[in-house]
């Protein structure tokens, strides 16, 4: 049965009994009864297309991603993507995930706005000034973004405290006797990357120690360039006796580098990760700063979005999650 025939059944018209089914406020709470009722014994089924154009909405939520070679093997990025999946299936929702190059990003926004294909979007590495986020604001356009950034406007966001990552990271190097250590960051004009920057920073001075300039190297997203930059450390004079590295993704090609190096990890230079490194470096039991609960971080993103489209306002969609530190075979005491 079509919706022309319920409301042909009940004597209504279409509008009513369309508002009805839909939940609109103007509708009786009488009249809806008698509509669900109708509907239920009849086994009508909305079709989802005709629905989703009456109340303007796509049913579709959707990611534009710059996509690195990396992530498509990226357990981390792939977790946070399945748990979003899930969680728009339950919903009876879709999700789409545009890959574009990293020149034609923000043009692909403004399309994707224009063209209305989705309701809402999730914004995904974050910068420190975010083109991205500053239009889709001027545009009214529902969004969570997937990290936070530098605005005085309220905004929706899903992130981890880097400040606590970064200050257990210190605190356990420390407690093992360690003084000269490094960090690898990722770009700095990543808002995740800047900010565990700042963090570790901050961390060494209330320790009273001053990190070595040489010993703090930035532009360190995938493996390759974690292990160009572990090499730098390692012709370093004097070498640091541990490494933080503020992405998972370097961090594979960093813990490459010292083997290759031929360097004891945790006896000659002790590392902590950021981010699960498990599937890709089998055998080696890596001290991680862990982000706990990936699958259900990409869900609560979702749900955010959901509420925003419901009219929750922005600032009440701030969500910041803690991260752990797991320990591993990668640190041992400083014997320098």
């Amino acid at each position: 049965m079509n919706l022309k025939s319920l409301a042909i059944a009940l004597g209504m018209s279409k509008t009513t009994v369309s508002r009805a089914l839909n939940g609109y406020p103007e509708v009786n709470s009488r009249t809806r009864e008698i509509v669900l009722a109708a509907a239920k014994k009849v086994g009508y089924r909305p079709n989802p297309l005709a629905r989703s154009l009456a109340v303007g909405r796509s049913n579709v939520l959707g990611m534009i991603f710059p996509l690195l070679p990396e992530d498509l093997g990226d357990s981390v990025f792939l977790s946070v993507v399945n748990g979003m999946s899930e969680a728009v299936e339950a919903s009876k929702m879709s999700l789409i995930i545009s890959p574009v190059s990293p020149q034609n990003e923000l043009p692909s926004y403004e399309t994707m706005m224009r063209s209305h294909q989705v309701d809402g979007l999730v914004v995904g590495r974050t910068k420190v000034k975010d083109e991205r986020i500053a239009c889709l604001m001027q545009a009214g356009f529902p969004f969570v973004a997937h990290g936070r950034t530098c605005t005085d406007e309220p905004y929706a966001y899903f992130d981890y405290d880097h400040d606590t990552g970064i200050d257990l990271a210190v605190a356990f190097l420390l407690a093992h006797g360690h003084q000269r250590i490094a960090l690898l960051s990722a770009p700095l004009d990543l808002h995740f990357a800047h900010q565990r920057k700042q963090s570790f920073l901050r961390c060494m001075a209330r320790a009273g120690l001053q990190a070595d300039p040489r010993h703090v190297l930035d532009q360190a997203l995938d493996r390759r360039s974690g292990y160009q930059a572990m090499q730098q450390l390692l012709a370093a004079t004097p070498r640091p006796t541990a490494v933080i590295v503020d992405n998972h993704l370097s961090g594979v090609g960093v813990v490459r580098a010292l083997l290759d190096a031929g360097i004891a990890i945790g006896k000659e230079i002790s590392v902590i990760v950021w981010g699960n490194v498990e599937d890709s470096l089998i055998g080696i039991d890596v001290t991680t700063i862990d982000q706990p609960d990936l699958r259900r971080a990409g869900a609560k993103m979702v749900e955010m979005l959901q509420a925003l489209l419901a009219g929750a306002p922005p600032e009440k969609l701030q969500e910041i999650w803690q991260p752990v530190l797991l320990p591993g075979a990668t640190v041992a005491r400083c014997l320098q």
